[in-house]
């Protein structure tokens, strides 16, 4: 496989593979188009190998590191990241703060464990795919766009208000556990008085 010939600004989002499960290689191919930095936990490597897609960083362990030497070679210029205790997401992350990437995209991240990367997102913007939906923050507590007919998920702490505005009319949502909303063709806005996310289902995309 020939490895890239593209000095990497860090401009595009980087790609950090977590988890495969319930993830399609097509549903991601779209995010390789512009060359990023693409970060693989030492458990998908072989995964993402089959998929195609050039691995720049493993996420590893000591050991992990030694009885899988011959990868450096065999995927030249991959290079390893030590992490320890499984902490692959705070070292990837930290990685990319240090190396002044803007944003990144995370591959298999429950989406229940947003919230505990809001104190990131002063310094990447992060978008989390899990499963079969795509989570993208709403930083300012203000969002607006087009969308045609779909449902998304709006994920937010318990008992948080959010008021959704479209040709249907003006709604305040109470968060619950999973609160999904129909939304028509058209521009729907959204307002809350903190930061919230919302969920995209990708076959809708």
């Amino acid at each position: 496989m020939s490895s890239h010939h593209f000095v990497k600004e860090q401009q595009e989002p980087a790609l950090i593979i977590l988890d495969s499960k319930g993830i399609q290689f097509e549903q991601i191919a779209p995010l390789l188009e512009w060359v990023p930095t693409v970060m693989v936990t030492q458990e998908e490597v072989y995964t993402v190998i089959s998929w195609g897609i050039k691995i720049d960083i493993i996420l590893a362990d000591l050991a992990f590191q030694k009885s899988h030497f011959n990868l450096l070679e065999e995927q030249y210029p991959v290079r390893f990241l030590g992490v320890q205790n499984g902490n692959y997401l705070e070292e990837a992350l930290q990685y990319l703060v240090a190396t002044k990437h803007g944003a990144a995209n995370i591959i298999g991240y429950a989406h229940q464990k947003a919230f505990d990367l809001e104190p990131k997102l002063d310094l990447l913007d992060l978008v989390v795919w899990d499963g079969p939906i795509r989570y993208f923050p709403i930083k300012t507590g203000h969002f607006r766009k087009w969308f045609a007919p779909c449902a998304v998920q709006l994920h937010a702490p318990e008992g948080t208000l959010i008021e959704v505005k479209n040709s249907d009319g003006t709604q305040i949502f109470e968060i619950r556990h999973s609160t999904l909303l129909d939304l028509p063709e058209g521009t729907s806005e959204f307002a809350a008085k903190r930061i919230f996310w919302i969920g995209e289902f990708l076959s809708n995309n």
